[in-house]
């Protein structure tokens, strides 16, 4: 056998020292041992430890002290907590607090122990070769639909990069439409698991008993219409990733089975008695507020430290604005594609009106609303008018207030219908353009790519009152 990482051991007590020193014998591990807090951070600086087993109630420095100068100082190795009060308060503040697992002691489970060291040094040496990855590739091509040049999708695919080669749990929190699943898939696409299964399941979209089903699997005459043993999701995704959207959704039942997934890698079918054993990378996403959940007491709190131990949070549409042309880009040459429509542009006038909406649907409204402008315009680009009417409310091809919309434009000759039609864009358009820019001219006739006095042209024929916009910004 492969001779395993080196588990640092901080603890003073004898027996214990002893018996874990048999265990790294028996399993092929390297043990070190410090018997205080002080010997640990030395043994610690020789960046060649994998694992750390802490005693909370160290001398010198305690467990969660020498928890925190790990994260802070030794992003490579993985802390397990040692604990003999058993409480779920210490077990999950040392969880929350970025430790790997937690043990009990005494110890009655040696197997629990020796799988947990086994599956904190594999966590370990994927975190390390994240040195010899390569994001600059990643970063430029490897993202997929995933687009953005804002700080905050920049910070996100940092992010991805960071995590997909580790084994820990990643909670993808956002509102619906941002794109959990997408980061979820690029995550496992980056993974060391990437070869293996990608399987989602929506946790809303089942009822109890079909979820426990469908992730367990079932055995044969479990209930009726059960006419054969059946693989679950877990089992599928062995070896693989499996990406639960909607989690805040599960049943509490649910929760302690998925709980008991993650903590012994152990599953059991519907109706059956056999124990089987998956080794599956959770990741998980939700739109709810699963802090707010766990107050109110219908979401465990041990399972949410469990999953959460990363947290990915993927920024709404409305708070990366300066995205919104990059990615209305990025859809129209999708859609062009599958179409085979020659549209090479968005307006202005159109981008301002994506620009100025705020997306409750988030991306997903914006791939919807750009796909449907490539089908119905008739011309070389995406203007204003193949946007849907929620998109520009007022500020777009408005009625003139002279008319209070009472003349009908169909009524009149093609030639004055038309000049009718330019008159009400054009001041619509500047309208809009003068309240971006607070009533400064300048600034309005750039955006417009226009000569500033041409564009003082414009804004008098319009008889649009410069003042009101300025008189807006003197409000502010």
């Amino acid at each position: 056998m492969e001779e395993r990482g080196e588990i640092l051991l901080v603890d003073d007590e004898e027996s214990l020292i002893h018996a874990f020193e048999k265990l790294a014998r028996r399993n092929q591990f390297r043990l070190s041992v410090a018997r205080n807090g002080l010997d640990a951070l030395e043994k610690l600086a020789s960046n060649t430890v994998s694992v750390a087993l802490l005693d909370l109630n160290s001398s010198g420095l305690d467990g969660l002290q020498i928890l925190d100068y790990i994260k802070k100082n030794h992003l490579s190795t993985e802390a397990i907590m040692m604990t003999g009060r058993g409480s779920i308060e210490t077990a999950v503040s040392s969880l929350k607090s970025g430790a790997y697992d937690y043990l009990l002691k005494p110890f009655d489970d040696l197997d629990h122990v020796v799988n947990t060291l086994i599956k904190a040094q594999e966590k370990a040496e994927l975190v390390r070769r994240l040195k010899t990855f390569e994001t600059a590739e990643s970063s430029e091509n490897g993202f997929d639909t995933l687009v953005g040049q804002s700080q905050k999708m920049k910070d996100v695919f940092d992010l991805v990069v960071s995590v997909a080669p580790s084994e820990s749990t990643v909670l993808i929190m956002g509102e619906s439409g941002t794109g959990k699943e997408l980061v979820a898939r690029s995550i496992h696409k980056r993974s060391f698991r990437k070869e293996r299964p990608f399987i989602v399941v929506n946790c809303a979209a089942l009822p109890e008993t079909l979820l426990e089903s469908e992730l367990f699997g079932h055995a044969k005459g479990s209930f009726t219409g059960a006419v054969a043993d059946t693989k679950g999701l877990f089992e599928e995704a062995d070896h693989g990733t499996l990406f639960l959207d909607e989690i805040g959704e599960i049943p509490p039942s649910m929760q302690v089975k998925l709980l008991r997934v993650l903590q012994d890698g152990e599953i059991r079918r519907v109706g059956g008695s056999e124990v089987k054993h998956v080794d599956v990378r959770i990741l998980s996403a939700t739109n709810k507020d699963l802090y707010q959940k766990v107050k109110q007491g219908s979401f465990r709190e041990d399972l949410f430290y469990r999953l959460n131990v990363i947290t990915l949070y993927l920024p709404s549409l409305r708070d990366k604005k300066e995205d919104i042309p990059l990615m209305a880009y990025h859809f129209m040459k999708k859609y062009v594609a599958k179409t085979g429509k020659k549209v090479g542009q968005i307006s202005l006038d159109a981008m301002q009106a994506l620009q100025a909406y705020d997306w409750p649907g988030n991306v997903r409204e914006l791939e919807n609303v750009i796909e449907r402008a490539v089908v119905l315009t008739e011309g070389d680009g995406i203007s204003a008018r193949d946007l849907p009417s929620k998109l520009l409310g007022e500020v777009f091809y408005a009625p003139d207030p002279k008319h209070n919309g009472e003349e009908d434009i169909l009524r009149l000759p093609y030639h004055k219908a038309k000049e009718r039609t330019i008159h009400l864009f054009n001041r619509s358009y500047v309208s809009q353009l003068l309240r971006y820019a607070e009533g400064n001219i300048s600034i309005a006739s750039v955006q417009a790519g226009m000569d500033r006095s041409n564009f003082k042209k414009i804004i008098k024929k319009c008889e649009v009152s410069v003042r009101e916009f300025k008189r807006g910004r003197e409000k502010r």
